[in-house]
């Protein structure tokens, strides 16, 4: 049974910074109503010429506390700056010093979350116990091989040292389960993703081999670099939701396609790459390019092997008027040792099997045409096909691993199955 800890907290203020603002201003207060969080934008904010709705429809500019969407406990759009799993087992640990799996049965408070993990978070939202006071919660310094290795001890449940606990802290901020944490490094901010404990194969390889091919076969992605630090493999994904601006760095406003939906975790079951176009016809900065992106990313989800392709794994820029689909990012292939898959969002209907005749039946509502559809199959499969040696070379992946991954994870039959006429085979494995 998971235990709660009581809320220290009742209220939080939110914190945002402004398109191409270096420092952040007050936008409203977060407060506990029974079992809700309800956001009040503060008069100050709304009377800012160049206020922007920290996301609308959500919330609007407007004064008053905003009803949530029905189904929600907080609004999404602020759920998005708050830690997922990985971050909440380091804010646990930090704050109750509940070590490894026993942090599987705790739980903070959402307020808790928010407050007490790193300011450096995703998006362009901080949260404080201040109106008029920004601090942030800063990194201690540290070096990768430390933090990799703080990282390893939450897994284990072996208490950190102060100075790592902080370090480790400054990337509690971070989506996701895998074990992380965020770097600075001159001109770029960098989040760097380590092997996890309980891997059975090289994971961290694998991502950096499909975000690598992801970007030979013409997606946006972020670009990404592969270290070895203490003879573990690292993954350093560049930050794409910061610029650097002289001496400081403006944030760049976020929103998962979770929130797009106006879901919750327990409803993404629901989320469709069909709805995802909908919104982007209609709410997107150009709509037929984003439309083309979008269905080629779910084609190569589906030939990668990358089937934790969920809400959170999708996201859009937002400047107050118009949304933009974010570089691509966590294109992880899943351990896998049969064929038949399915896909975490709905592909085509009520379908969401790995199969790129699912994607092309779906073409239509991307607005192509089903020959177009195809070409961007066989562009696709083309491209992993010339350059999967050489970016397993990348990698230093070993045989055992190519064979693991090859056919498997990437380019599995089961994709290719019962796909129309025109679409390329690839050759047998």
């Amino acid at each position: 049974m998971i235990s709660k800890v009581e809320p220290p907290h009742s209220e939080a203020y939110v914190w945002v910074w402004l398109p191409d603002a270096t420092h952040p201003v007050v936008a409203g207060l977060l407060s506990k109503q029974g079992q809700q969080l309800l956001f009040n934008y503060g008069r100050s904010y709304l009377a800012r010429k160049n206020a922007i709705a920290l996301y609308a429809p959500e919330l609007p500019l407007r004064s008053g506390a905003i009803p949530l969407i029905p189904g929600l406990s907080m609004p999404n759009c602020i759920r998005d700056a708050s830690p997922d799993a990985w971050g909440r087992r380091v804010l646990i640990n930090h704050k109750l010093g509940v070590k490894g799996a026993a942090a599987a049965d705790t739980e903070l408070d959402e307020l808790s979350y928010l407050l007490e993990s790193g300011s450096d978070r995703i998006g362009a939202l901080d949260f404080q116990r201040s109106p008029t006071h920004y601090e942030p919660r800063r990194a201690t310094q540290a070096t990768l091989g430390d933090l990799m290795a703080a990282a390893d001890k939450v897994e284990r449940g072996v208490p950190l040292s102060p100075e790592l606990d902080q370090a480790l802290l400054h990337g509690s901020s971070l989506g996701g389960a895998r074990p992380k944490v965020l770097l600075e490094d001159g001109e770029r901010k960098l989040i760097a993703k380590f092997s996890a404990i309980n891997d059975l194969y090289s994971v961290v390889k694998a991502e950096f081999i499909a975000m690598r091919l992801a970007q030979k076969v013409g997606l946006q992605v972020a670009p990404v670099q592969l270290k070895e630090v203490l003879g573990k493999d690292v993954l350093l994904i560049e930050r794409f939701d910061r610029v650097r601006h002289g001496q400081h760095w403006h944030r760049r406003a976020m929103v998962s396609a979770l929130t797009l939906f106006e879901l919750d975790e327990m409803m993404a079951a629901y989320a469709s790459y069909e709805k995802l176009a909908e919104i982007i016809r209609h709410r997107f900065k150009d709509p037929k390019a984003s439309l083309r992106e979008l269905f080629a990313r779910m084609v190569f989800n589906i030939l990668c092997g990358n089937t934790d392709d969920h809400a959170r794994n999708h996201a859009a820029f937002w400047d107050g008027q118009r949304l933009e689909l974010t570089p691509a990012y966590d294109i992880c292939p899943q351990s896998r040792s049969g064929q038949q898959a399915s896909q975490a969002m709905l592909v085509h209907g009520a379908q969401r099997s790995s199969q790129v005749a699912t994607c092309i039946a779906a073409a239509a509502s991307f607005l192509l045409a089903q020959e177009e559809a195809i070409a961007i199959v066989n562009h696709q499969l083309r491209v992993m096909l010339d350059e999967w040696q050489t970016v397993c070379d990348e990698a230093s992946l070993s045989e055992l691993d190519r064979a693991l991954f090859w056919r498997r994870q990437f380019l599995n039959p089961f994709a290719f199955l019962n796909a129309p006429e025109g679409v390329l085979a690839p050759p047998l494995p």
